[in-house]
């Protein structure tokens, strides 16, 4: 069934991903495998899935050794990011999704500049302004990304957003369209600037991510649509 999913959801990505205002319009799967065992990552990676993502850093821990045999995996970080795990994480995954505030960056640049480490990350954009919600807001985006230029051990590779929830995705289709048009202005800024790298706008997931891919994403978040029904552990 997972099998099957896959085809599926790369088959509507690249239907998108045609819409898209992105020159490149290849577009990357992550495979939300959170509260998922790691049988189901098992089942992905023989599908062809590669990339796959986690909200905790312990339950990421545990997967991850457990399926360290899968030598072309990797793993992202993709939820919140709290100070005090940092030290558990230099070398264990290849993207961080969630960075948002500079005492986390502090924390971050810190233990991989110590393991002689450099780690790709996202910065989390707040569009919305959801105060419920991880995310540095609009205006104190360059303050944030100023910061994260003075930490040598970390590689700004892009923007995460993650919206509202909507009961109609298409509400949130001017914010997917405002966050790539932010994304494409800095983008252009850090090109002419000499910075590379710049490249990659993580936005959608299970119930958006066509609409997300239209507006410019090349990189979604799916996991329910690939995995089924998601249960919590109360």
């Amino acid at each position: 069934m997972i099998a099957e999913n896959l085809a599926e959801i790369n088959n509507r990505i690249k239907k998108a991903a045609e819409k898209s205002p992105q020159i490149d319009k290849d577009v990357t799967l992550v495979a939300v495998s959170k509260t998922f065992p790691s049988s189901s990552i098992r089942e992905a990676y023989r599908a062809g899935q590669k990339i796959f993502g986690e909200n905790k850093v312990q339950e990421a821990l545990d997967k991850i050794d457990e399926c360290k045999d899968l030598t072309a995996a990797e793993f992202h970080m993709i939820g919140h990011l709290q100070s005090n795990k940092v030290k558990y994480i230099p070398g264990v995954f290849k993207l961080i999704h969630s960075v948002d505030r500079k005492s986390l960056v502090k924390e971050m640049h810190k233990r991989f500049y110590r393991e002689g480490r450099k780690q790709d990350i996202l910065v989390q954009v707040n569009l919305a302004l959801e105060e419920q919600k991880g995310g540095v807001n609009q205006a104190n985006l360059d303050d944030l990304l100023e910061y994260i230029f003075q930490c040598n051990s970390l590689n700004l590779r892009g923007f995460m957003l993650m919206p509202p929830f909507r009961e109609n995705p298409e509400d949130n289709r001017y914010l997917f369209a405002k966050m790539y048009e932010l994304f494409a202005h800095y983008k252009d800024q850090f090109e002419r600037s000499g910075t590379e790298g710049f490249d990659t706008l993580s936005m959608g997931m299970s119930a958006d991510f066509e609409i997300a891919v239209e507006e410019g994403s090349n990189m979604v978040r799916v996991g329910s649509k690939i995995f089924g029904k998601r249960t919590y552990n109360k």
